[in-house]
This record gives structure tokens, C-alpha cells and sequence, in this order.
């Protein structure tokens, strides 16, 4: 559970931040008027100027966060037979999915793992760990790397950011709604707001970033299944299959929490839990691919 504390706290946070940041410059004045109410079209507008802010600055700089954050070395000039071969893998991928060549790197952990990530599809950066290297097979580490290839040829990273932005704007509109209701129905506030439309706003805004957090993590499951469809595509089916049951017997760590959305492994967990995984758990995905017609 500390996984899903810390990554609620962060997106919290940073809404929270923001908010109490525009309150101190005197934003908030806007979305009176006359002293009497709110203004829904400039409260709307004031909502996802502040919930996709988060989202788009995280998204521009996802990249260098990545490489600073796991300690990743981008292999500019191969120097072994295993960095000729991930450069060109990823070349002959990235083309057959039509996209631009990404960056390719490789952070050191003994865990089996990669990533994807960049601001757009034709700008990405692909990074696979030592561990994975040592671990794998060509065919299974082939499979995941066009895992990962899908990802970015399908713009998840663009998707989820977006998803993120659109679900921060409607927590902050809706949790200051609900403020303003209270602060005038239950307290009796009639001009401008009492303490109780911050109190009410913060404690809307809690309860519903972590409704808003369960649907983020859905869509982010639900990425991971196109993901493997994409790399049985690029790879063959059996090598995806080979690469997940890889994982499952290893027991993979996932990535630190900020980077544990754009891995490959994850997905461990059951009951409320279950809601806040970034990935289903292995065992499904292996599943479906198997079903796949």
C-alpha cells in the first residue's frame, strides 16, 4: 500500500500546491461574482488550466526525468555486440510501426524491466535494465522492447497525460462545488467564503483525486493489454508470452513510482489494491494473448 500512498500523494499534492499557489496571487477572485457566487465558465476554466498544468509540464520533461531519475545511459555510439544489437532491434521496430527513432538506453538493476517515454511518438526514449539483459533471452527481450515500441507508436504517454489533465480538471471543479455548497447551505456564508469552502474544498479534493486516480489506473491497465497485442505483432505472439512468463517467474520489482506506469512488469495485488495497479497482473495478460485470435 505505500506504492498507492505515495503516488496519491504526489498527484494530490501537486493539485493542492498549485491551488493554494493561485489562492496567495489573487486568482480566485475571478470566480466570484458580484461577491455572491461562482462563476461556472471561468471556475471551468480556472479547473483545467490548474489540472492539466501538472500533467503537460510532467509530459515535457518526462524524458530527461526518466534518464536522471533511473540513471540511464543513452547509447549514442554502440560499444558492444548487446548495444548494436538493442540499437538495431529498436531501428527495425520503430519503422515497421511507423514511427521515428527513438532514444535507446540502459539504467542499471538487476531487476528485469524497461520503459518507455517521451512528449510524442516521433521524440521517445526506449530503455531496457541490465538485469533484463542478463536475464532474458534475444527472442523474450526482442518481445519486450516491442512492448515497449507500442507503447509509443500508440501515444500512451500523450493518452495518459491527457486523461490525467481532463480527470484533475473535474476534481477541482467538482470539489469546489461541493465547497461553495457547503460554505453557503450548511454555514450561512452569504458574501465571498468562509473558512469552510477551503476546509470542504481540500477534503472534496482529497476524496475525489483518489476516485480520480482508480480511473487513471484503468485506463493505464487497459493500455498494457494493446501494448502486448502490439509487441506479438512486432515480435511473434510466442515471444511476447515467453517475455511476460519471464517476468511472472522472476517476481519483478516494478519501477520507482513515478516511472511504474511505463514499465513492463507489475500488476501485483488483489482487492481494493487491485484498483490502483498501473498493470494487470501478469497471469491476465499471458491469458489474453493466448485467447487472441
Amino acid at each position: 500500500m505505500k506504492r498507492i500512498f505515495l503516488f496519491l500523494a504526489t498527484n494530490i499534492a501537486i493539485l493542492l500546491v498549485l491551488s493554494v499557489t493561485l489562492r496567495l496571487l489573487g486568482v480566485d477572485r475571478i470566480l466570484d461574482e458580484q461577491g455572491t457566487g461562482l462563476n461556472y465558465n471561468n471556475l471551468l476554466i480556472y479547473s483545467a488550466v490548474l489540472g492539466f498544468t501538472g500533467s503537460l509540464i510532467s509530459l515535457a520533461i518526462s524524458k530527461w526525468s526518466a534518464k536522471r531519475s533511473m540513471g540511464v545511459q543513452v547509447i549514442e555510439q554502440p560499444r558492444t555486440a548487446d548495444e548494436q544489437w538493442l540499437v538495431e532491434t529498436v531501428r527495425r521496430q520503430a519503422q515497421a510501426a511507423g514511427i521515428g527513432m527513438p532514444e535507446v538506453g540502459i539504467f542499471d538493476t538487476p531487476e528485469m524491466n524497461a520503459f518507455a517515454t517521451g512528449a510524442n511518438r516521433n521524440n521517445a526514449l526506449v530503455a531496457v535494465s541490465t538485469g533484463l539483459l542478463r536475464g532474458m533471452s534475444r527472442q523474450e527481450a526482442e518481445a519486450v522492447l516491442a512492448h515497449e515500441v507500442s507503447h509509443v507508436a500508440n501515444g500512451d504517454m500523450v493518452t495518459l497525460t491527457l486523461i490525467q489533465g481532463v480527470v484533475n480538471t473535474f476534481v477541482i471543479f467538482l470539489s469546489r462545488i461541493v465547497g461553495y455548497v457547503v460554505d453557503r447551505v450548511v454555514f450561512k456564508t452569504e458574501r465571498g467564503h468562509g473558512p469552510a469552502f477551503m476546509i470542504t474544498t481540500i477534503v472534496a479534493q482529497l476524496v475525489l483525486g483518489i476516485l480520480a486516480s482508480m480511473i487513471v489506473m484503468w485506463f493505464s491497465r487497459q493500455r498494457e493489454f494493446r501494448a502486448d497485442s502490439g509487441g506479438a505483432t512486432l515480435a511473434g505472439r510466442q515471444s511476447m508470452i515467453g517475455a511476460l512468463e519471464r517476468l511472472r517467474q522472476s517476481h519483478p520489482q516494478p519501477l520507482p513510482d513515478k516511472m511504474a506506469a511505463f514499465g513492463i512488469s507489475g500488476g501485483i495485488g488483489s482487492g481494493l489494491k487491485r484498483l490502483f495497479m498501473t498493470h494487470p497482473p501478469l497471469e491476465e495478460r499471458i491469458a489474453a494473448l493466448r485467447n487472441a485470435t
